[in-house]
């Protein structure tokens, strides 16, 4: 006997302005979702995912309606078409009847709030009787939450992304929807604190018999959670089907390109002997510290050790990948190799470009540190946050020729349309401003920006993590493609293995601050030594129903501390050096 349909979506078209003017974004899409059941919705950036959820929840923008379509819950013995509702109603239902979990919890989240004072304000509003904190408590502990007292009274900006995730899910959970839309809610996190994520909300489906509609574009993640998948393109169904049946045979040459783009960890990886004579970047003994916030009342925070004693290197024309998850002191390294910040006393960071000058980037000051910055640049992981939307296209790429006075304006007009079409935009877009480019669009204007001053090292901070496959994949192929025709060298900042496999010839793994292992891309993947890398390599899903994750063992499995002294926050007694296991592969032996 099959389970009861709650949720029926029949002929759904949502355009921006008026009907019949212009081509719908959502066009006549159709979906049913059973009660207790995990419903997928693929594609791109652009699809129409996201808006599909937010008419369904009353939240579309003011430029967007539905001009047809119904969408049927069916839910306490009541029939209720949630896209004929007034806003009054919409309040009621939202939070109590269905519930959204939003992709970014920053944004989700007041930052003038208390995290415990919004989720109990859910139970407020609905006027659910009770003991608001003692429940608002309760569902802390539930979603996992370390220490509920400590995280009610905190601020969003005082939590760590999986942290603030899980305090979403608490909000939407509160007051037991029978409905969850969760859009892309592990889109940003590291796999292992995905894992963890992805293990919360299907213990919360099993405990609450709860049906969830996931939007998502990662194709392992819906491998992982979905009992069906719908695939959209452009607005419209292309496919649809028991999950195992569309991603193991698929029918629409669209569904084979997402799940071709899919980044797979690869069983092993060809070997790679980088140059040993010719290095561009050396840093020795980098560490950083934080001091402790002060208080009003009360002791202040001891101080927080964000970098302890990381050296690296890096050849001319090399990658260099930095993995590991979030608060391992990755982006940290970065910031201290670019001097956006000064690392600790007694490091060094030694840069020698082209001209065989070999500088300390720890001592340069004025007009040298000004060149420095020529010769290093960024990518940034976000490129919505990266890119002034005050600023036209043109303007953001001519800004850096303009500040280090590089040529005239004319010439720097005609570096800004080379710009585009190097990273295979049209110049004819130069008087766009960022808004009207997608997702992908906006992370290549990104790099062109970062090459305006044609640097010699290009540092990328998880500059794909927030694009969708097929977005992803062409960026990976555009900055090999770059380093190889100008020689670039980069260091390359992800917690996805999968991607750095793609790009890296060498990887240096990160937790808690330390270097744990380190070595050629083919040591790591082929050989790992160390524990944390197995799990990093473990957690990766895959678009495959048979490599399904045992979620539970990995979310238990990336608790784990690691056995290094108390100023690193783990607890235990030594910190080993870096062994050398294999020639040009070093780990870091656990006490």
């Amino acid at each position: 006997m099959g389970r009861e349909t709650l949720l029926s979506v029949e002929d759904l078209s949502i355009c921006f302005g008026l009907p019949g003017t212009v081509r719908p974004v959502v066009d006549r899409v159709s979906f049913a979702v059973e009660a207790g059941e995990t419903l997928a919705i693929v594609g791109e950036s652009g699809s129409g995912k996201t808006l599909i959820g937010k008419a369904l929840m009353g939240l579309l923008p003011k430029a967007a309606h539905c001009f047809s379509g119904v969408a049927m819950l069916h839910h306490g013995g009541r029939e209720i078409d949630l896209l004929d509702q007034s806003r009054e109603k919409y309040r009621d239902l939202r939070g109590h009847t269905l519930s959204m979990i939003f992709q970014e919890p920053m944004s989700a989240l007041s930052p003038l709030h208390r995290v415990g004072e919004q989720v109990g304000e859910v139970l407020e509003t609905h006027g659910i009787k009770g003991n608001t904190r003692a429940r608002v408590l309760e569902i802390f502990r539930e979603v996992g939450l370390p220490d509920p007292e400590r995280i009610y009274r905190s601020y969003p900006f005082e939590l760590s992304g999986g942290l603030r995730q899980r305090a979403v899910i608490a909000m939407a959970m509160i007051a037991n929807p029978a409905l969850v839309i969760a859009d892309e809610p592990t889109t940003a996190l590291d796999v292992t604190t995905q894992a963890m994520v992805l293990d919360l909300l299907r213990r919360l489906q099993g405990d609450h018999e709860l049906s969830v509609i996931l939007i998502t574009h990662d194709l392992g993640v819906v491998a992982n959670m979905a009992d069906r998948v719908v695939v959209l393109q452009r607005g419209h169904i292309v496919e649809s089907g028991p999950v195992r049946a569309v991603l193991e045979t698929p029918g629409h040459s669209y569904t084979k390109r997402l799940i071709a783009a899919a980044p797979q960890v690869p069983q092993e990886v060809a070997a790679y002997a980088a140059p040993k004579d010719d290095l561009i970047l050396r840093a020795e003994n980098l560490s950083k510290t934080y001091p402790g916030r002060t208080r009003t009342f009360g002791p202040p925070d001891p101080p927080m050790v964000a970098l302890a004693d990381c050296s690296m290197m890096l050849e001319r024309g090399e990658t260099l990948a930095v993995v590991g998850e979030s608060g391992s002191g990755k982006s940290t390294v970065a910031r201290l190799i670019l001097r956006a910040e000064r690392p600790d006393p007694g490091a060094t960071i030694r840069f020698c470009g082209k001209d065989g000058v070999d500088q300390d980037v720890t001592s340069l000051t004025g007009a040298e540190l000004k060149a420095f910055r020529r010769r290093a640049q960024m990518v940034f992981q976000d490129p919505y946050a990266a890119l002034s939307p005050r600023m036209s296209v043109q303007d953001i790429l001519t800004e850096p020729l303009e500040v280090h006075r590089v040529g005239t304006t004319a010439e720097r007009r005609d570096r800004a349309a080379y710009l585009m079409q190097r990273v295979g935009l049209s110049p004819d877009h130069l008087a766009r401003f960022p808004y009207a480019f997608s997702g992908g669009q906006r992370q290549r204007i990104a790099i062109a920006r970062a090459l305006a001053l044609e640097p010699e090292l290009l540092v990328c901070d998880e500059p794909t993590s927030a694009l969708d496959v097929s977005v992803q994949a062409e960026v990976l192929e555009l900055l090999a493609e770059l380093r190889e025709e100008l020689g670039l060298s980069y260091i390359f900042i992800s917690h996805d293995l999968a991607v750095v496999a793609q790009l890296a010839e060498r990887v240096m793994v990160m937790r808690g601050g330390r270097v744990i292992e380190e070595g050629s891309a083919d040591c790591i993947f082929g050989d790992p030594r160390h524990p944390y890398t197995h799990a990093l390599i473990a957690a990766h899903p895959e678009p495959e129903i048979d490599r399904r994750l045992d979620l539970s063992a990995v979310a238990r499995g990336a608790g784990e501390p690691v056995t290094w002294p108390a100023p690193y926050g783990f607890g235990g007694d030594a910190v080993p050096d870096l062994v050398q296991v294999a020639p040009g592969h070093r780990v870091r032996q656990l006490a």
